[in-house]
């Protein structure tokens, strides 16, 4: 009962004041037009590009969509958005203001926002005054992100390819060091391969020829170590093969120029204007004006009434 009786001074309460309610209301909605326009506010154009991450092997237990976030969202790729566009002069920030950096980030947040779709891409919304700047900056967030990661892999890879190289190199240096060995056993002593060498001094031998003796002298003071020379060049060989097979697929990689990214999304320059939402502002003023006056409207007689009934 006291609820309806309440309900019902309200509605009596505002029957009232209807004009005052009403013409402050209108003149609330007036205003936040008025300063919804561009000339109090700055209205700033909206442009995203989505990406997937490709040609990209994510660490430990992130995704490749992960990595392409962390990459994104460095300080370097913030640095050279920033450098590029003077985003200083843009955002009004004076450099050599102590707190200059942070002002700076938190207007670059603000303004540019990277983010992980519901299907694992990669957004990326850019928010600026110019449509032709905002869309720029799109596209070199991910023009800079391939950089980024072309000159991460070309590192990693580089180093593996420096180590190949060395155990090319070593690998070649023992295998001709072992062939000079061989051929040095050839020329000072004529052994040179002890299985099909030994078939042929057995035959001279029995034949009593005199060289065939002395080779045979020569294959059982030298022969073994001729055949364990053979079986070492053979594994060397076999190792540098396998080897080289590994250095030409990451050579190719280091000197390739791959793409990081598979843009299913192109940033455009917007047509029209993404903030501020003007009939957003507007009903938000008159609504905040008609409870704020119904709340001054309600508090002025309730002290009427407070001061009626005390006297």
């Amino acid at each position: 009962m006291d609820n309806n009786f309440n309900n019902l001074s309200l509605v009596q309460l505002v029957l009232k004041w209807k004009w005052h309610i009403l013409i402050i209301t209108v003149a609330a909605a007036i205003l936040g037009a008025i300063f919804s326009s561009s000339l109090f506010i700055t209205p700033l154009y909206k442009s995203e590009a989505v990406a997937y991450p490709a040609n990209i092997s994510p660490y430990s237990d992130e995704s490749e969509t992960e990595q392409m976030l962390q990459i994104i969202n460095s300080q370097s790729i913030m640095d050279s958005i920033i450098e590029k566009y003077d985003l200083w002069s843009d955002y009004k920030i004076d450099k050599n203001y102590k707190f200059a950096k942070t002002y700076m980030l938190n207007e670059y947040r603000s303004k540019i926002k990277i983010s992980k779709t519901p299907y694992e891409a990669v957004s990326i919304s850019v928010m600026d005054k110019d449509p032709f700047v905002a869309c720029d900056i799109a596209k070199d967030i991910l023009n800079f992100y391939d950089q980024k990661v072309h000159k991460l892999h070309t590192q990693k890879v580089g180093e593996v390819v420096a180590m190949y190289e060395r155990q090319l190199n070593e690998k070649q240096r023992n295998i001709d060091s072992l062939k000079q060995l061989l051929t040095d056993y050839g020329t000072e002593y004529g052994v040179t391969d002890y299985t099909s060498q030994a078939r042929e001094v057995t035959k001279g031998y029995l034949s009593g020829s005199a060289k065939a003796t002395e080779l045979k002298s020569n294959l059982e003071q030298y022969g073994a170590e001729v055949l364990d020379l053979r079986t070492k060049i053979e594994a060397e060989a076999t190792t540098y093969v396998n080897t080289k097979v590994d250095y030409e697929q990451n050579l190719r990689f280091y000197n390739s120029d791959l793409t990081y990214s598979n843009i299913v999304t192109e940033p455009f320059p917007a047509d029209k204007k993404a903030f501020p939402v003007r009939w957003v502002v507007v009903a938000l003023s008159a609504l905040g004006a008609m409870l704020l006056s119904i709340l001054v409207i309600f508090i002025i007689e309730n002290r009427k009434r407070f001061v009626a009934e005390s006297k």
